[in-house]
Order: structure tokens, then sequence, then C-alpha cells
């Protein structure tokens, strides 16, 4: 990352959204004159007016598909996601992941994928007054800025490039954003293979971003190391705390600190705990961990899981919101952890690919050639 420090200003706007009031102007938030819990609420309503949610994981796609109709404007009680939750949450952009149930590999895990990002096209063309595709920071503000939630599509599995560099060419040109590395030959326990490593230049090359909730750690510390771009935890919490697989123990949240990378805290009961404090507390510690401008949060709606009380669906992030504020959270760290630490990590990636697409022609290595 050190050439990204030296060639691009990756200094955090804390106010991406244009000239809009400030609720704390004049009036630095102090927690001994606020006094309800209403009042927090009030407040927390006021931080995410100005600097709303990016969310990092969304299950939509795949809950979709059980759907024989559905309409997410009007409202969808069968699901957990749907676009009036989504304004009095105000989620700004959302990562709707491409699930792949576990054993699906091959042709059929490239064909799910396919058909969920069709399905997200279609949804999202459907719901023109919600939803935007977007794929790159400038269309990300844009659709926040008309009032409508970016869709990022992503992250896929791995096994979704059935070990074929131009599927994932092809997947990116369809608009895949994000990419989980695990779950395959070349992400494995192991770590990343030289054909892994080959796949991850690509995915700098191309703008994808790559997740590594769920992988190995020698992959995350290789995929730290090889990395140009940003990598990002999609769901991932403290397991200082709480001892679930997924969850980041202090020397590789020191790690991503180091590569400027990503730690999206799920809102799941099994990672995080039972309660919106549970879920604060991890924040806490990644925030001290890996730094304020590491964090991010991961809402996991739609996704299977089970959820803390009071944050049971994407209306509800102004209640974790206003448990931060409790905690003594400036509107500073509360704009890069809902919004602007997000749009640094999409701002960086773009720069990265731009800059590898003038030194580096698409790579045409496959796995034979480097694993075999």
């Amino acid at each position: 990352m050190a050439d990204l420090k030296d060639d691009l200003d990756t200094g955090i706007e804390v106010d991406e959204l244009g000239d809009l009031p400030d609720p704390f102007a004049g009036k630095p938030y102090d927690s001994s004159v606020t006094d309800s819990d209403a009042d927090l609420l009030a407040l927390a309503h006021a931080v995410l007016a100005e600097h709303p949610v990016a969310d990092g994981y969304s299950g939509l796609p795949w809950a979709l598909r059980r759907l024989p109709w559905f309409d997410l404007e009007l409202g969808e009680s069968a699901v957990d996601t749907d676009v009036p939750r989504m304004r009095e949450g105000h989620v700004g952009a959302l990562f709707w992941a491409l699930h792949l149930p576990e054993g699906l590999a091959g042709d059929r895990a490239v064909g799910a994928t396919l058909e969920q990002l069709d399905l997200v096209k279609t949804v999202v063309r459907a719901h023109p007054e919600g939803l935007r595709l977007a794929d790159t920071p400038g269309p990300v503000t844009d659709a926040r800025h008309s009032g409508r939630v970016a869709v990022l599509p992503g992250p896929a599995g791995a096994a979704a490039l059935g070990d074929s560099l131009g599927i994932l060419r092809s997947l990116h040109g369809l608009g895949l954003r994000a990419l989980t590395l695990s779950g395959v030959s070349w992400a494995s326990e192991a770590g990343l293979t030289r054909f892994g490593e080959e796949v991850l230049r690509e995915m700098n090359r191309l703008g994808v971003l790559a997740d590594l909730s769920g992988a190995s750690e020698d992959t995350m510390r290789r995929a730290c190391a090889v990395s140009k771009a940003p990598v990002l935890c999609a769901r991932s919490a403290a397991r200082a705390l709480r001892p679930h697989p997924a969850n980041l123990p202090d020397d590789l949240l020191a790690e991503l600190r180091a590569a400027r990378g990503l730690c999206m805290v799920p809102l799941t009961a099994e990672q995080t705990g039972p309660s919106v404090r549970d879920v604060a507390d991890h924040l806490d510690h990644v925030r001290e961990v890996a730094g304020p401008e590491c964090v991010g949060l991961s809402g996991t709606y739609d996704a299977g899981a089970a959820h803390p009380q009071d944050l049971t669906d994407a209306s509800c992030y102004p209640h974790l919101v206003a448990e931060l504020l409790r905690r003594g959270w400036s509107e500073a760290d509360i704009a890069l952890l809902t919004w602007g630490n997000v749009q640094r990590v999409l701002r960086e990636a773009d720069f990265t690919a731009r800059e590898a697409q003038r030194r580096r022609a698409p790579s045409t290595m496959k796995i034979a050639e480097l694993d075999g």
C-alpha cells in the first residue's frame, strides 16, 4: 500500500454528501446533557442523515430467489431489507452478496453466481425510485445524492470463478465488486497458492475487492502482503470478545490496520452477541486495535442469521449509533464507521485499478501453469 500513500491523498472526507445542516454545529456532543434514550435516538437519526450507512453484506439476492413475488419499494415483510426500512435506517449503500451454498462448485457455482447477478440487475431496474446499481465511488455518492440506495454486487464466492481469470473478468464486466477468498484450492487453509496470488493481482487490476472473512489466517496474511488495494473482511468481529472462526484475533486486526484494510462488524448474535451493547463492544475493540479508519458495519440481513435485540432489520441502525453516542463516539468517528471508510476503500481500489491497467495487460495464466 506504500505506493498509494505516495500517489493518492487518502485523507477521509468526513462529510462527502454536500452542504447539509450539521446537527453538531456550535454544540459538540456532550453525554451529560443528553439524558434520555429518546434524545440519543433523535441525535443518531440526525448524524445518520448526514453520514448514512454503507452496509457491507446483505443476503437479499439469495433470499429473493425463494419468493414468487415481491415489492421492495412498498415494503416486503418476507425479508429483512426493503426500501422503506433502508430509508428509516439511513442506509446509503449496500453490498448484495452472491451466495453459494456449501459444496457448490464448478459450472454449477458459476451458473448460480450469474443467475444472482442477473437477479440483482432485474431487482434494481424494477425499483428505480429506491435503488441504483453502482460499481465505483462516483456512482455510489451520486445514488446517495439522488435519494437512492447504491447497490454493489458482491461479495461472490471464489468458486464462482471456476479457476478461470477470464470468468473473473466476465463477472467484473457484469458488475461484480467483491470476491471472498476462501473455499477453493488456491485460497485454502494452506494460504494463497501462486495462482491465488495471480487471481488477487488481477482483482487489483480490475478493481474487485478482496473479502477475507472466513479465509484462513495464512490466506489473510498473504493477501494483505500481496494486494495493492485495501482488503476487507465483510463479516468479521473481534475474536477477543467472541471466539467465532470468522472473527479476527488482535494480531490480524493489527495487520489489517497496517494494510489500511477494513473490518466490517456483522450485526449477528452468533458473531457479536445478543444485544446492541455487545455489538458496540466489538466496534469499540476493533476501533481500538485496528483504528477508526479500519472499522465498518455489516448488517448481514437476509443471510439466515439471528440478530441482536433492537437490530432485527435494516431500519435499526439508529439504535446502534445511539449506543455509540452514549459511549462518547465523536461524529467524525461515526462518519468514518458508517460511510467514510467504505468510500475510502472504494476510492483506493479504483485508483489502484486505473494505475494497474496502465502497467499490466489482462492475465492469461492458468491454474495448471502455476499450481500444477
